[in-house]
């Protein structure tokens, strides 16, 4: 099978994205006639119907999750930066039997790619173009759950150039549309909110303002409708934030998480309603909070979640006996499916 894993792009989580491009590529490289592809960059070469012959990893930048993307540089490589696709992405990702989308963030996860190649009839894994929007836009996320009694955080917009609303103190700030954690904020006073509201509009035009809920932090993947072994996220200081998940030792991962099995029941009962929810196709994470009482509170869900071998849904899968390798083809199948 010829296969374009599709990774970096221009979101704040590029460099997470290269990772992850970088670790299914190579498992996948080994049973299938599959390239790396950095969506942005693309690829010089006229040897388009070769590369695949030869496997290669077509990407000159190298991933390093955690560090923040330098956009001057990377956008200094391109004749026109404006544009998202890179030179031959299109035409290299037609040639492909399917496209392994290792995107991240914004420009990669919100539909909009899903969408383009929907009018090219290319093929790619995960969930199509509107539940990739819906689920990336946390406030539309939120007023699904709360529609269809889906239990999360309560909260309210804000959308630039209205005035900032008042909120019941502690708070989360968080983009609207982003991921790893870039542009959330916990805050606790008055002068804390407004700084947190100025440093989130940097990210984004709307943002989400949540009530602070004190808790465990879970995460729980949901394969083609089935949920996955949750994980138990606990940070050594501090929140789960951009640094404490991609810093080596700076979390503490558990999985499966350790909670009764009434509490993951419940826990999975609400990522499977929240899979039907949110109109989600082949897989998706769920991150979660659980109280002291036990009650669990849906965040959001991550339609191209981490795919290196250490990362979330990797690890849950790896929790029934489903390594990698066999993750990556599981992916492939399911999203292969939904063309059926």
């Amino acid at each position: 099978m010829k296969i374009v894993v599709l990774c970096g792009g221009i979101s704040t989580e590029r460099n997470v994205s290269l990772t992850s491009g970088a670790q299914v590529y190579g498992v996948l490289k080994e049973k299938h006639d599959a390239i790396l592809l950095d969506s942005y960059l693309g690829y010089e070469g006229d040897d388009i119907r070769d590369v695949f012959a030869q496997r290669k990893n077509l990407v000159t930048d190298e991933g390093r999750a955690g560090v923040e993307v330098d956009f001057k540089t990377v956008r200094a490589k391109r004749k026109d930066p404006d544009v998202f696709f890179g030179p031959n992405v299109m035409e290299l990702c037609k040639e492909a039997d399917i496209v392994f989308l290792a995107l991240h963030g914004g420009d990669g996860e919100d539909g909009k790619i899903q969408a383009a190649f929907d009018l090219y009839n290319i093929k790619y894994t995960g969930t199509d173009y509107l539940s990739s929007a819906i689920a990336m836009n946390k406030a539309r996320t939120k007023e699904l759950f709360t529609y269809h009694k889906i239990p999360t955080p309560e909260s309210c917009m804000y959308r630039v150039g209205n005035p900032i609303p008042d909120v019941k103190l502690p708070a989360v700030v968080k983009v609207c549309n982003g991921g790893s954690s870039i542009g959330v904020y916990i805050v606790n006073t008055e002068d804390e909110y407004k700084a947190a509201m100025q440093e989130a509009v940097k990210y984004d035009g709307e943002i989400l303002i949540e009530e602070y809920i004190k808790g465990r932090e879970l995460t729980m993947g949901v394969m083609d409708g089935k949920a996955l072994p949750g994980v138990e996220i606990a940070p050594k200081s501090g929140t789960y934030d951009y640094t404490n998940k991609y810093e080596a030792g700076a979390t503490v991962e558990i999985c499966p998480a350790p909670i009764t099995e009434e509490q993951n029941e419940k826990m999975k009962k609400i990522a499977e309603d929240a899979y039907r929810v949110l109109g989600i196709k082949t897989y998706v994470r769920f991150d979660f909070i659980m109280t002291e009482d036990s009650r669990f509170y849906c965040l959001e869900g991550n339609t191209l979640p981490g795919m290196t071998k250490t990362s979330l849904i990797p690890q849950e899968a790896k929790a029934v006996g489903v390594e990698f390798p066999e993750l990556c083809e599981w992916i492939i199948k399911l999203s292969l499916a939904k063309y059926e």
